[in-house]
């Protein structure tokens, strides 16, 4: 299994609060919401930690939650989905874990179709904050 199978990854020109606004605005124009933002680097901060910025982006779609919980409650272990913004080594990056990794780990719920479906717009929105 190869890293593009489990995560989308793009670098961007753009720092790292202009990203993380970007991510935000691309979920609203996919349909999409973000349920919370964890902003790691303050949290590790606050314990006496010192690392590179970076935030974990949680978004859902109501419909695409429903469908998904009805096939397997299980498949709440890897949700919302996730797009994280970070830094490394002075460039910025917006990353994905791909929903289709999801049918993968459930082959019998029959997740391929909605799957394939959430990946695309979790694509669209990672080139959007691009």
């Amino acid at each position: 299994m190869d890293y593009q199978d489990i995560s989308y990854t793009v670098t961007t020109e753009k720092n790292f609060d202009a990203a993380v606004a970007s991510v935000e605005e691309a979920t609203a124009a996919q349909g999409m919401k973000v349920q919370h933002i964890h902003d790691v680097q303050a949290t590790l901060k606050s314990k006496g930690y010192a690392s590179e910025p970076l935030k974990i982006i949680e978004i859902c779609n109501a419909r695409y939650a429903h469908e998904v919980l009805a096939k397997d409650v299980l498949i709440s272990l890897m949700m919302p989905c996730k797009i994280n913004v970070y830094t490394r080594d002075g460039k910025t990056y917006i990353s994905a874990l791909r929903p289709t990794m999801l049918a993968k780990f459930y082959p019998e719920a029959g997740l391929e179709e909605i799957a394939s479906q959430v990946d695309a717009k979790i694509r669209a929105i990672v080139d959007a904050a691009r």
